[in-house]
């Protein structure tokens, strides 16, 4: 069954309550344009770059959200000139961008590009970004606006951000604004999140530093909100008097491929659950904000994340493993210890699960449980609120499947959508209950493809809108968690290893057994 999204109309309606005309006259369909602005893209040769960033960059272009002044500006190693930048910047949006391509808009935003190298350390390197940025601004108009986008590791941070203050580029002229975007990981503990900081705030001003989660920026992340506080149908249920419990799931069926050097040491836990799947917890389970502002969102996920409690028998409520060699869409991969540039001792995890409480009213007994992890079964990012059982059953209990349960399941990827899963009678003449689904996903019901997360994040920052950025003290709470977790585990030697293809180590089912509870199989 498919619903499809539709919208009323007709015969007009009696006014709402508050309705006020002039207010409403503002279409607030219409979308968003940026202002004038450059960004610098530092990592410009990288795979993100290449892969997400620049296709978003045209991407926003050919939707007209970019100002017609707008320039990029590129910052690498490279001795390229600015047509050998350009050619580079085709290629990725050719290869990789989601609308069509059309030589026209491609044209006005070439106009934009500029080039600069030099490496983090080149002082002349940045003294000649700086002139290209003053440039920009006399013949392009971006009114001292710039954006500087970090794509580069954690450890260039405080080389780049020390070079943009030192040359006067981090701070704004009057009337303008700068502001710089980092991607995680946002440090690998808390004393290391806290001194990046710093670092980083030295330079800038903490309004605006704007951090990326581009998790944050998929549209069925943006609608569980949507699906919470616009309908009224779902409020009064979710809460422990109904929901037994949630599970939320990041699976990826593929290694780790050319990740060895960032992913060993890192493991699962600290480049998922820190980020990813905590701030998918915070947005379920977090109480309605007065107002949908960067501000009081920030505040209910907050309140949320310093409620989180973990069990005090960590063996119990935890469960790492390590991918084994085995068989992946038919065909044989390795283990992770065979994978290139991975240490035969490494102890990295690539699975995670994690049991965790969240000590508050609305949500006080029940669990939220939080798994992650390569070559799994199949690719997949959900959360599945799962509902109590019907305390009375007026038929036969074998008419109804022993392990049926109601659940609202938000597909974050790659089906993009929401799952409502219910009992319905098998026609015939026996009364016999079965689980069957009723679907909405976004394919069916918006003619519209979604944006990437990377095209409504950059268009934010350039807004300079923060909402959907999670802030120092989100970072500082995630890793507060975490951090007895991953203390734990280094005391337990190598983790449990599981066949590529599977759906993980059997502590990752032990730990959900223990409750009487089971993984859902996406």
């Amino acid at each position: 069954m498919v619903v499809h999204a539709t919208s009323d109309s007709g015969a007009a309606a009696t006014p709402r309550p508050g309705f006020n005309p002039l207010r409403e006259a503002t279409d607030r369909r219409l979308p968003r344009i940026a202002g004038p602005c450059a960004m610098v893209l530092f990592g410009v040769t990288g795979d993100l770059s290449r892969k997400k960033l620049l296709p978003a960059i045209y991407d926003l272009a050919n939707r007209g959200l970019l100002p017609p002044g707008f320039s990029l500006i590129g910052f690498a190693r490279r001795d390229w000139t600015v047509e050998q930048f350009t050619g580079e910047v085709y290629d990725a949006v050719r290869a990789h961008a989601r609308t069509e391509f059309k030589d026209e808009v491609w044209r006005q935003l070439a106009e934009g590009f500029r080039f600069v190298s030099g490496s983090f350390s080149d002082a002349d390197a940045f003294r000649r970004l700086k002139e290209t940025v003053d440039a920009v601004e006399a013949e392009r108009g971006i009114a001292g606006n710039v954006a500087f986008y970090l794509s580069v590791p954690p450890s260039a941070f405080p080389q780049v951000c020390g070079q943009l203050a030192e040359f006067g580029l981090a701070k704004p002229p009057e009337g303008s604004w700068r502001r710089v975007i980092i991607e995680k990981p946002f440090g690998h503990d808390l004393a290391s999140a806290q001194e990046l900081d710093t670092v980083v705030s030295s330079a800038f001003n903490p309004d605006s530093v704007f951090r990326i989660d581009h998790y944050l920026g998929k549209e069925t992340v943006q609608n569980i909100l949507a699906l919470r506080f616009a309908n009224e149908m779902f409020e009064p249920i979710w809460n422990n008097n109904f929901i037994d419990h949630v599970q939320i799931t990041m699976a990826e069926d593929i290694g780790i491929g050319g990740r060895a050097g960032y992913y060993d040491g890192i493991g699962a836990a600290r480049d998922v659950i820190q980020n990813h799947l905590l701030q998918l917890m915070a947005l379920t389970a977090m109480e309605e904000p007065v107002v949908f502002d960067a501000a009081a969102l920030r505040a209910e996920k907050v309140k949320i994340l310093s409620a989180v409690r973990l069990p005090e028998d960590l063996a119990a409520a935890t469960a790492r493993g390590q991918y084994a060699a085995g068989w992946q869409g038919g065909v044989p991969v390795v283990g992770y210890l065979e994978e290139d540039g991975i240490p035969a001792d490494s102890h990295t995890e690539t699975y995670a699960a994690l049991r965790l409480e969240v000590d508050t009213r609305r949500w006080a007994g029940t669990p939220f449980y939080l798994r992650t992890g390569k070559r799994l079964g199949r690719r997949v990012t959900e959360v599945a609120v799962v509902f109590k059982p019907a305390p009375h059953l007026p038929f036969s209990r074998m008419a109804q499947s022993q392990d049926s349960r109601n659940a609202i399941v938000i597909r974050v990827q790659p089906d993009e959508g929401v799952t409502i899963r219910f009992g319905a009678k098998v026609p015939g003449t026996a009364l016999e209950v079965r689980d069957v689904s009723m679907d909405f996903g976004y394919g069916n019901s918006f003619t519209e493809a979604s944006p990437e997360a990377y095209e409504r994040l950059i268009l934010d920052v350039l807004l300079g809108d923060p909402p959907l950025f999670p802030q120092r003290d989100e970072v500082e709470l995630s890793w507060r968690i975490l951090d007895p977790v991953e203390e734990f585990w280094a005391g337990l030697g190598a983790p449990e290893p599981y066949q590529a293809g599977s759906w993980g180590p059997d502590s990752g089912k032990a730990m959900l057994a223990r409750d009487g509870r089971v993984w859902r199989r996406p």
